[in-house]
């Protein structure tokens, strides 16, 4: 059984398909039609809820795309739809919710299809905000919405008005409180026609689950998984969560170190990692979008073992370790030896992912981040290159990259690494090096971009560290909207 809130109604649910999504069940099974299906696939937000959990500083809301959000996940917390926002059936403009009432006044409907999924998203920005946090932090929360209609100014206006007046308390304030101050069950799980979800809460019921049923398929955040159950109809096999295992979410930093939980989302560990290498601000802002960095972990992204993962690269570049746990004890892998071809990695079956290590670096390190999209914001890269080095009187005397797109795994360019190793820091040498991704890469050609162009792009990526590293021309074009 599993047990969550449902904006004013307690909910315990079992006999439902381990892969229902949170999006499928509200339609068909609630009737709450609010939540609207664009795409299914996590890239227009018109399925945007928020889910509300427990942290330090109190109860915390964060946008979701519905569509790839199993309903089991929602274990333990508050599902908060657009129909949670007011009374039912009191739709007149001030008894409507502060966000609400201000896309009315501003104009920020049109064909209206995409208006939930906004209204979400700027509530969650509302609650998490007590003053106007600006328009780049505004436009990033609502880069995963997309309006059809072309009318983002007007919904820009509604979020700069609605911290004009004090802030207004959910109406359902007074059932969350009750609700996470209950006692849940505490080996929760979801169960129908054989298959089953489970949500172990602590590391040692995930190893004995994963050790009885090593071909279960394990879930984090499930922004790709979940892309096989609406994308692809596959039947669901048994599933275990790694989501709510409190050994896997937290995030550390000691002497310059840093540890990451294998079940920390990306936007609750981007903070951290910025701190100490600021140039990786762009990779976790362009990652996807805000509803995906709320749901996807390194955990996930390392273990689905894509090639066109944006976390990889550079984990790769800053030599990056991989703890593995099973029953049997620990070890502890290199990223650069993880992946052992498309979509294999090292991990045992009877392994789950515990933590990422990202080792002290010296303060001459450099780091560079370069992800080349179709869109600047929720886009899959084409190619994403990192680079870490350091100069000595500038001579290149540490050099590690990490690439994605260029290869059926993320790895990294070991020739282009030898020809930089020694040299001048110049113009002349990372155009050498360039010239060996031939031969470090067999890039592949598809939908995203063709082989010829992705090592085209790669090399030209050595110029343009060139140009940004004398300050001579500009290399970030600024956000369209601002």
């Amino acid at each position: 059984m599993i047990e969550f809130l449902l904006n004013q109604e307690r909910v315990q649910l079992d006999g439902l398909a381990p892969n229902l999504s949170v999006l499928d069940w509200l339609r068909t099974r609630k009737g709450l039609t609010g939540t609207k299906e664009g795409c299914a696939s996590g890239d227009c937000g018109a399925c945007t809820v928020l889910l509300g959990s427990m942290a330090a500083e109190g109860l915390r809301y964060r946008s979701f795309n519905a569509c790839l959000l199993l309903l089991a996940q929602v274990q333990g917390q508050h599902l908060l739809t657009v129909e949670g926002l007011t009374e039912s059936g009191d739709l007149t403009l001030d008894r409507l919710h502060p966000v609400q009432q201000a896309m009315v006044t501003y104009h920020g409907a049109q064909c209206g299809f995409c208006t939930p999924g906004f209204i979400m998203s700027l509530t969650g920005l509302y609650l998490n905000h007590r003053d106007y946090p600006g328009d780049s932090v505004v436009i990033h929360a609502l880069g995963g919405n997309l309006c059809r209609c072309t009318g983002y100014r007007p919904i820009l206006d509604a979020a700069r008005s609605l911290f004009q007046a004090p802030p207004v308390a959910l109406l359902t304030s007074p059932a969350a409180a009750a609700f996470f101050v209950a006692t849940l069950d505490p080996h929760p799980s979801l169960s129908a026609a054989g298959q089953t979800i489970s949500l172990p809460q602590d590391l040692a019921s995930l190893l004995r689950l994963r050790a009885a049923n090593p071909a279960a398929r394990l879930v984090a955040g499930g922004t790709d998984l979940c892309l096989e159950f609406s994308q692809q109809l596959k039947p669901c096999l048994d599933l275990i969560s790694v989501a709510q295992v409190a050994e896997l979410k937290s995030c550390t930093t000691l002497d310059g170190a840093l540890s990451i939980g294998a079940a920390v989302p990306y936007s609750e560990f981007q903070t951290a990692i910025n701190a100490l290498y600021p140039q990786a601000a762009e990779l976790w802002t362009r990652l996807g979008s805000e509803q995906i960095r709320n749901a996807g972990t390194l955990g996930g992204s390392l273990g689905n073992a894509s090639p066109i993962g944006d976390p990889a690269p550079l984990l790769l570049a800053l030599s990056a370790t991989v703890l593995c746990s099973s029953v049997e004890g620990e070890r502890e892998l290199p990223v650069a030896d993880f992946f052992t071809g498309y979509r294999q990695t090292l991990l045992r079956p009877n392994e789950v992912i515990r933590a990422v290590h990202i080792p002290a670096h010296s303060a001459a390190t450099k780091l560079v981040c370069y992800k080349i999209s179709k869109r600047i914001e929720d886009d899959i890269s084409a190619v994403l290159c990192v680079m870490a080095y350091e100069l000595d009187d500038n001579q290149i005397v540490w050099v590690r990259t990490g690439f994605g797109g260029m290869a059926a795994t993320p790895a990294p360019a070991r020739r282009v690494e030898q020809a930089l190793l020694g040299q001048d820091f110049s113009l002349a040498t990372l155009q050498r090096a360039a010239e060996q991704l031939a031969a470090d890469f067999q890039p592949l050609s598809d939908v995203r971009a063709s082989s010829a162009y992705r090592l085209m792009v790669a090399e030209n990526l050595f110029e343009r560290l060139w140009y940004q590293h004398q300050g001579d021309i500009k290399v970030r074009v600024a956000h369209a909207a601002l």
